[in-house]
């Protein structure tokens, strides 16, 4: 069974996933099942939740970033989100996302 890929614009910085393009939701372009947006939309869920969980810590003045695990878990959780991106990402995607040295090489 041949699953049908759509298009769809994505915003980081709104989490947001869209079908039609607008007022700059279209940071990167992929395409992708309806299965692989719900994984999408799962990592963004989670991005928010260790962003929220930073934020929390980021009121602890005495605990160093290097040693604070709630950065750890976003900065892991972000680099998923942009390794799916790239997955699906079309041709523009994926360079832009090579050029950010975010993702381990390949």
């Amino acid at each position: 069974m041949i699953l049908d890929k759509q298009k769809y614009f994505i915003s980081i910085g709104q989490g947001e996933i869209s079908r039609i393009p607008y007022q700059g939701n279209d940071d990167f372009v992929i395409y992708a099942t309806a299965e692989e947006i719900l994984m999408l939309r799962r990592k963004f869920e989670g991005l928010h939740e260790a962003s929220f969980d930073s934020y929390k810590r980021s009121h602890i003045p005495f605990v160093p970033y290097h040693l604070d695990t709630a950065n750890d878990v976003y900065d892991e959780t972000m680099a998923g989100v942009y390794q799916a991106l790239y997955d699906l990402g079309d041709e523009n995607t994926k360079n832009h996302i090579r050029t950010m040295g975010i993702l381990d090489e390949e």
